[in-house]
């Protein structure tokens, strides 16, 4: 059986990978609960309080593709110090704030430096794989959800135990210690630099990999939407219409968010192994064929049907992820690898500013969200019909990671 973490030093890089992307989705994510609490502390209205993470969820896209090239040229290990350190940091500073002004300063520098993790932690994982990329890159994605999850539980509970500051500075300090921890590693050798051999399977031509980048584009930008609309609505979503399930505070309604995706987080495993074992386009449409009818129930149900619905639109989300991964580093040359998931992770993550438009516009237009979904499941459809458009294939091999000359 091949080997998948080769090296010391690969499993020590995984498992900072992993950590990592918990992190990412955990800091980009516990605004949307904490949000709750500011909103009736400082007497602001929903809609507004929320703008304020919209110049960090813009960064978060934006200054992905200068991380992703900063990765390539400079080395992965030094940008995810950079990382921990600077995100942490910056959700202390959110934690200090005496009004907006400084807090949409500090969520400014949250995504700034999470902009890191996505373009440099993926192909940093993919550099140190040997083998069974799918399920590697599903078990990656796993940690991915469960920072969604416990976004909810960790800031609820510690706004329900302590106060809102503390959700932001308990999860900074711990951010920064593990920047840290990762530096002492750098520097006793525990983890070196890789680089991923020259070249892409010659087998792709030219054409094909135009094609596959074009389409890539559009799909991975309106399922981004799908996916930040939702993380940014469920919160609020869930205070309104499952409150006979949740109870009050917002403890309850961090719960079943954080069920919603914890249990939704291991369909990426499941979408990693069939990865692995099946073409990747028939895994990347059955992802969105599944999600049409889904997001288009989850716009009018309540109460636990709503959860349950909400779970599985999540899971058929969160399965496509390494099959697209796995798509674009096949399709990309291997030098380029930070590059070209920089300019994925410009797109997934640039979009959420439009979808916290349009949560924000259409919640202060009618007061709920079914209208969200409805145009959640007609970008689902979309995607669908992208994804037709691409090359059929068998799966195959990307680049090998070599230690770094």
């Amino acid at each position: 059986m091949p080997r998948i973490m080769p090296t010391s030093s690969a499993r020590y890089s995984f498992i900072f990978s992993c950590v990592g992307h918990t992190y990412i989705h955990l800091f980009t994510a516990f605004y949307f609960v904490i949000v709750l609490a500011l909103e009736a502390e400082w007497g602001r209205p929903y809609h507004e309080m929320i703008e304020l993470w919209m110049p960090g969820a813009l960064l978060v896209g934006i200054a992905a593709l200068p991380a992703g090239w900063l990765g390539d040229r400079w080395n992965a290990r030094g940008m995810m110090v950079v990382f921990f350190i600077g995100m942490g940091g910056s959700a202390i500073i959110c934690g200090l704030a005496q009004g907006p002004v400084v807090l949409t300063i500090g969520l400014t520098g949250v995504g700034l430096f999470a902009a890191i993790y996505h373009p440099v932690g993926i192909a940093w994982l993919i550099r140190n794989t040997g083998a069974n990329r799918g399920k590697v890159l599903g078990i990656n994605g796993i940690f991915g959800s469960a920072g969604v999850a416990a976004a909810a539980v960790v800031a609820s509970g510690l706004i329900d135990l302590i106060d809102w500051r503390a959700a932001f500075v308990v999860p900074g300090v711990i951010s920064v210690l593990t920047g840290v921890a990762l530096w002492v590693c750098v520097r006793k050798g525990l983890i070196v630099e890789t680089k991923a051999k020259a070249g892409s399977p010659d087998t792709v031509s030219r054409k094909d990999r135009l094609r596959v980048f074009a389409i890539l584009l559009l799909t991975m930008f309106a399922s981004a939407i799908i996916f930040q609309s939702t993380q940014t609505a469920l919160p609020k979503m869930f205070s309104g219409r499952i409150s006979d399930l949740a109870g009050e505070g917002a403890f309850g309604v961090g719960l079943y968010v954080a069920l919603v995706y914890g249990v939704a987080g291991l369909m990426q495993l499941v979408g990693g192994i069939l990865a692995d074992k099946y073409p990747l386009k028939n895994v990347y449409l059955g992802a969105f064929l599944f999600q049409i009818p889904l997001l288009y129930l989850a716009a009018s149900f309540t109460g636990l049907p709503l959860v349950v619905v909400s779970m599985m639109m999540v899971m058929f989300s969160t399965s496509a992820l390494p099959a697209e991964n796995m798509l674009l580093a096949r399709y990309a040359p291997a030098r380029h690898h930070g590059l070209a998931f920089g300019i994925k992770f410009v797109l997934a993550f640039g979009s959420a500013p439009l979808g916290l438009m349009l949560v924000s516009s259409v919640y202060q237009a009618s007061g709920g969200f079914y209208w969200v979904f409805v145009a959640l499941a007609g970008s689902a459809a979309l995607c669908l019909a992208a994804a037709f458009l691409l090359p059929r294939e068998t799966s195959g091999e990307m680049p090998i990671a070599s230690p770094a000359e």
